[in-house]
């Protein structure tokens, strides 16, 4: 059994929030039929390469991107812009409990396929919505791309080198605030299906990337809002703790000549700091009264930090955390992707999936993260080839028979 089992899902969303929530559902149990372009199917399809090699060796429709990010969905291709297809998907609400699109503002109602269309179908459906900056407010009907919404919510302005040392704005390395909105409307999806379950009425959820990506900003926007000061960026340093940062220390042995290597130091106490200064054998700077709290080494960073930069290129990387793991002092190695997946506790903790797929026998993909103890997510479906249970579906849910779904076919609205 799932924690969600019973729970149908129409998922007309696409590229990777929308498609993040999605899974997450689909991972506890729901049944989420993933609504698909027929002959394209959804942008992330094409984002490649990577891509799974047909039989032939030439690039199949399905990239790695797509396949990250549709685990344990099915797939039913359906044209909205014919309103044979328009009809097919409220037909097909009436059977779902939640209904998800990322399309901009306005484009459902043109469709008939708003939240009062659907509603009026059926009433304990709950509708999200996932835009770039919501169904309300003077910037409703742009495009919201991820990019852009790390700039205009705040995020670039703190992340990257600092000025003083050649630094400027810098994107995190994948993208959060699609990410992030993904695993909200995740937690609001759950909030309105569990009113549903009370009262029988369904609700609109509004999910917008920059409204996401502003609640992100955690400590920084608490800060700002308290203290009316504008955080600079630190690089791979904390805002308002130190030592937490990232430091160069001696190569291996063997190492080329001129390689770096470097490593992760983060102390989060007073405590730990001067466990740590006694591991480093510089007792003198846990006693320097300058950086015996913490409020006193950020305000004296730049004393401190040269002093810690000096010791830590005394010893390698192997040594440090050897040395700091046994005394309980945060820290770790900056691992490549291949480190990762090689790592002994994230293959314990079954990080990576095996599926079985149409193009592979063996389809190696990064696991869910939930671990339930009662209701473990599930491993049902590898991510779907486009259209792939399109005739299942609709007999199974609409009962249609095969000269309807042809019919269907031949027009055009299903592929």
């Amino acid at each position: 059994m799932n924690a969600l089992d019973g729970i149908r899902i129409l998922d007309l969303s696409r590229v990777l929030a929308g498609p993040w929530c999605t899974q997450n559902l689909a991972d506890l149990g729901a049944d989420v039929i993933k609504i698909e372009r027929p002959g394209a199917g959804d942008d992330t399809r094409t984002w490649g390469p990577p891509f799974l090699p047909e039989a032939d060796g030439s690039d199949s429709q399905d990239s790695a991107y797509y396949l990250g990010t549709n685990r344990n969905k099915r797939s039913l291709t359906c044209d909205l812009a014919k309103p044979e297809g328009q009809a097919l998907i409220r037909e097909l609400a009436r059977h779902c409990d939640v209904f998800v699109e990322n399309f901009k503002v306005g484009d459902m109602a043109r469709y008939g396929l708003d939240w009062p269309s659907i509603q009026a179908v059926n009433p304990r459906i709950v509708y999200c919505s996932v835009t770039g900056f919501g169904q309300t407010g003077p910037y409703r009907e742009r495009a919201g791309y991820d990019y852009a919404i790390q700039g205009m919510g705040g995020l670039m302005s703190v992340t990257g080198e600092r000025d003083d040392r050649g630094g400027g704005p810098q994107k995190v390395g994948v993208a959060v605030a699609d990410l992030f909105t993904g695993m909200y409307a995740t937690v609001a999806i759950l909030a309105a299906l569990r009113h549903a379950e009370r009262t029988g009425e369904g609700q609109h959820v509004d999910m917008a990337l920059l409204d996401c990506q502003v609640a992100m900003l955690a400590n920084l926007g608490a800060g700002y809002l308290v203290g009316q000061r504008l955080p600079g960026r630190m690089g791979n340093a904390h805002q308002t703790v130190v030592p937490y940062q990232v430091f160069q220390v001696k190569p291996p042995p063997g190492s080329a000549p001129g390689a770096h290597d470097h490593m992760i130091l983060a102390v989060g106490n007073d405590g730990q700091y001067a466990k740590f200064c006694q591991v480093a054998g510089r007792e003198d700077l846990a006693r320097d009264p300058r950086f015996v709290q913490n409020a006193g080494r950020v305000v004296h960073r730049r004393e401190l930090i040269p002093e810690l930069e000096k010791v830590f290129l005394t010893r390698t990387k192997h040594e440090w955390l050897t040395a700091l793991e046994a005394a309980k002092v945060p820290c770790g190695s900056i691992n490549t992707l291949k480190e990762v997946f090689e790592d002994e506790h994230v293959r314990s903790r079954g990080m990576v999936d095996t599926w079985r797929h149409p193009l592979r026998e063996q389809l190696h993909l990064v696991a869910s993260p939930m671990k339930l103890g009662a209701t473990p997510v599930r491993h049902d479906h590898a991510p779907p080839r486009l259209g792939e249970h399109t005739d299942a579906l609709l007999a199974e849910l609409l009962g249609y028979d095969a000269a309807r779904i042809a019919q269907l076919r031949q027009q055009e609205v299903v592929q």
